[in-house]
């Protein structure tokens, strides 16, 4: 095993657990002060029962006075009722603290981080690698944020634990052997008991570094079961995926995915984590179990010894076997706690690196201004780009202006930037090369929500929540009803809206009930563009959100967009060139770079250009040949 693949130094583990603590503690208020009541009345519990039941047993082999009897029992049944119902209160709310604040809370701490993102860190693969190994370590294993509250736990336990083993134990060590039994009066040296307290001392400790030391297999084979976990859940549940469920049958993908899950065997009878488990994990396991034994024998042997030279009756030996085992019980777990720390750690250490993952994109201070004219002036200026990690640039030099109220129809052929375009321009990138200046200055010195609010986008691959229309239309619980029907309208939606029942309140698809709606690709395009409308935005930018719809129906709504745009400005992109007719301009893209750009008509006259020959290669299609 290698130091630095499957364990932290223990100080660094230490302050990653202190600092996942803190960030607990801040968002769930009251969880630890609920573990740690919970831990130390269920420590001490079985400490109060052990001393009123050898209280018990002593008058029973002692005087056995009725009175007295009675009273110890009911005493005994008394305070053992009331520590038990003490422990299930507090154990009902410190459940109460996991189920409805922890675990939402913690998914809360990663959503948070992962909504403040830049979209360039967000879009990256190893932000995304780190997150996921993050999710994963917690599905395989609850190893992370959720293993602190464990620890913690324990570390409670074990402390309160052996703070009442050491007062119930502490006479086991003062009492005397009788002088009539002389012969064991070396039970009663202060180097033999000091001894024995050291044996006790050394194998409590032997038991927690070995189980430690088995704990550690776990990181090692984090990786593989990471991947284990990763593949299962992509192909482990294809068959409750109905949207699925033609593919499936068509082309018996089950098959397919058949062999990615048993090539993943980590978990599978004789895989890796069997293997462990079956060896050396497993033998370090059971030698943590054996010197726990021997421990509990050696404890019996001493107590008894003492109890045969007549240093206590039978009552005490309850008492004090009861507390010693107890007390090295807690001494184990205790140690276990910090071996736990350091084998957590592993854990921890890439929680935090993904929290602390640094937002680079300058957030900018001045005010967008808020022109009732509208009169916005949009510049590209020898801007380039290309994505982290990628050698080819996505743009490269690009110069263009626009103004609002103009239509702007970008074409090209996949791959040639006009998405990438589109991010810069909404400035979920920042270009490597150039400026993007809004009425000549660059955007990057506007507050960046300020700059973000004036866009509309429908991006291609946009999504829909399963939520009420009116919400994913307003993207908000509270709305305008007027304008979001008027969106809907404008939107081509009007008719298919009339014949819901709930009209507004129609929950989107099933995700939360049978009462959703299932719409199909191109009302959701529709209802996408309708959010768009609602926002009113200076800017609306259309990126392929028609790609579901038939060439007549795309026509038809891009034509109804063109008049409900009104002085906006409207960015079109379409591999249907057709629909830009309308467009005062049209800039077509290739390999990264603005090749043309001018009108249709312009475009279309220049036999040589890239616009006449996309237009024609559509064309065909739509166009009888001649006999």
């Amino acid at each position: 095993m290698k130091k630095h693949e499957d364990s932290v130094p223990f100080c660094e583990a230490l302050w990653l657990h202190l600092r996942g603590f803190r960030l607990i503690h801040k968002r769930c208020k009251g969880l630890y002060l609920s573990i740690g009541l919970h831990g130390i009345v269920s420590a001490i519990s079985p400490y109060v029962t052990v001393w009123f039941s050898a209280r018990l047993i002593d008058e029973i082999a002692g005087a056995c006075r009725p009175e007295m009897l009675v009273r110890k029992a009911v005493s005994t049944v008394l305070f053992t009722a009331v520590m038990m119902l003490l422990s299930f209160v507090l154990e009902r709310w410190k459940e109460t603290k996991y189920d409805n604040n922890f675990y939402y809370r913690k998914n809360k701490i990663y959503g948070d981080k992962l909504a403040s993102l830049d979209y360039g860190m967000l879009d990256d693969r190893e932000t995304q690698d780190l997150y996921h190994q993050i999710i994963q370590n917690e599905n395989w294993n609850g190893r992370g944020l959720t293993w602190i509250n464990y620890l913690y736990e324990e570390l409670v336990r074990s402390t309160a634990g052996i703070v009442g083993a050491a007062v119930l134990a502490a006479t086991l060590f003062t009492r005397q052997v009788p002088a009539e039994n002389a012969g064991l009066a070396w039970l009663d040296h202060p180097l033999f008991a000091l001894g024995m307290l050291l044996l006790l001392g050394a194998v409590a400790m032997i038991a927690p570094a070995l189980e430690s030391r088995a704990g550690r297999y776990h990181n090692i084979i984090a990786e593989s079961a990471r991947l284990a976990n990763r593949v299962f859940g992509a192909f482990g549940f294809l068959s409750e995926d109905t949207r699925r469920a033609m593919d499936i049958r068509m082309y018996r993908q089950e098959l397919i995915t058949r062999k990615h899950l048993e090539k993943c065997d980590t978990f599978w009878p004789g895989g890796i984590a069997a293997r462990f488990a079956a060896g050396p994990q497993g033998m370090l396991s059971g030698a943590a179990a054996a010197v726990s034994a021997v421990l509990t024998g050696i404890i019996y042997v001493y107590v008894c010894l003492k109890a045969w030279a007549g240093a206590f009756g039978i009552g005490a030996v309850t008492q004090y076997v009861g507390a010693l085992t107890a007390l090295m019980g807690s001494v184990s777990k205790l140690l276990s706690v910090l071996g736990g720390v350091r084998n957590n750690g592993f854990y921890l250490k890439p929680l935090f690196a993904f929290l602390d993952i640094p937002n680079a994109m300058y957030q900018g201070s001045l005010t967008t201004e808020k022109r009732s004219d509208r009169q916005y002036e949009v510049e590209f200026r020898n801007v380039s780009f290309r994505y982290p990690g990628a050698e080819v640039w996505a743009l490269r030099n690009v110069s263009i202006k626009f103004r609002v109220g103009k239509r702007l129809a970008i074409v090209g052929e996949n791959g040639s930037g006009k998405t990438t375009f589109i991010k810069l321009l909404c400035r979920l990138y920042d270009p490597q090369e150039g400026e993007i200046l809004l009425n000549g200055i660059d955007i990057r010195k506007y507050n960046y929500r300020d700059y973000m609010d004036v866009f509309s986008v429908v991006f291609q691959d946009y999504r829909l929540l399963s939520q009420s229309l009116g919400s994913n239309v307003a993207g908000s619980a509270v709305y305008d009803e007027g304008r979001v029907r008027k969106a809907l309208e404008d939107a081509g939606f009007g008719e298919r809206l009339s014949r819901m029942e709930k009209g507004l309140d129609t929950r989107l698809y099933r995700n939360f009930g049978d009462d959703g709606v299932e719409v199909s690709g191109g009302e959701a395009q529709k209802i996408a563009i309708a959010r768009a409308l609602y926002k009113d935005a200076p800017f609306i930018i259309l990126d392929e959100p028609t790609a579901a719809l038939d060439p007549m129906a795309e026509a038809e709504i891009y034509s109804k967009f063109n008049d409900i745009s009104g002085d906006k400005t409207a960015i079109y992109i379409s591999h249907r060139l057709s629909s830009c007719k309308f467009c005062d301009e049209i800039a077509v893209f290739h390999h990264g770079e603005i090749i043309q750009h001018g009108t249709h008509d312009s475009l279309l006259a220049d036999a040589e250009g890239k616009y006449h020959a996309l237009w024609h290669a559509q064309a065909q299609y739509y166009t009888e040949k001649k006999a």
